[in-house]
């Protein structure tokens, strides 16, 4: 069951929509304008909020910009120039979905929307907890990861945190070579490749995965969470 906070002066049209939300099991509430959905938002906390534009005492717009909370927006609204889209999305909506609509419609958009949002807050979550549990002692070149130790060389120290500052990226071996080992990648030169497989031995032999390191082929190297 999602949340959802639906904000439109429209009496009629928010009771036709709040029913059939209503009738898919969602929980419902409704407000009148940006003012009245503020006020709302003290003791309700939606998943997703429907927003319309043109409202009397607080419109869209400026209930977007007035709002302290980061709830999932999408603008509901007659409005469908280039400009209001902008606008909104400026100001910290969603998505945009064009009045009239199918409610079919609407929710794939909400259920695709709080799916992408869950999946950032579990990427978020993963790199708390994997910069909690990972800390590099450059005195020694030691990688402390959960309850194992990593010794390095200083070469494979720094390679392994600059891959790790830069988690999710890929990172050319030209930057790695330039950044790191501070020269220019020569054609025949794999002295980047051995420290990496080095570096992935030494990972195996802590009982830690060889794949933190991976692989990007044609392209370099990223740190990949486990």
């Amino acid at each position: 069951m999602t949340k959802i906070l639906l904000v439109d002066d429209d009496l009629e049209s928010r009771d036709l929509l709040k029913e059939a939300l209503e009738g898919e099991g969602h929980d419902v509430v409704c407000a009148a304008d940006g003012l009245d959905a503020l006020m709302r938002l003290d003791t309700f906390t939606p998943d997703v909020i429907l927003l319309d534009l043109m409202m009397p005492k607080l419109n869209g717009f400026e209930m977007l910009l007035a709002r302290k909370d980061n709830t999932p927006v999408i603008v509901i609204s007659a409005i469908d120039s280039e400009e209001e889209r902008i606008k909104g999305y400026e100001l910290g909506a969603d998505d945009f979905l064009s009045k009239p609509f199918s409610v079919k419609e609407l929710l794939v958009r909400i259920q695709a929307l709080i799916r992408r949002i869950n999946i950032s807050k579990g990427q978020d979550t993963a790199d708390l907890t994997l910069n909690k549990h990972i800390q590099f002692d450059e005195t020694d070149y030691t990688v402390a990861i959960a309850d194992q130790q990593l010794s390095l060389t200083q070469t494979e120290f720094r390679l392994f945190k600059y891959l790790f500052e830069r988690k999710g990226q890929v990172v050319t071996k030209q930057e790695l070579q330039r950044r790191v080992l501070k020269k220019e990648l020569g054609r025949f030169d794999r002295n980047l490749d051995m420290h990496i497989s080095n570096t992935r031995r030494k990972l195996e032999q802590t009982r830690l995965p060889r794949s933190l390191i991976n692989t990007v082929r044609g392209q370099g190297y990223s740190f990949s969470l486990w």
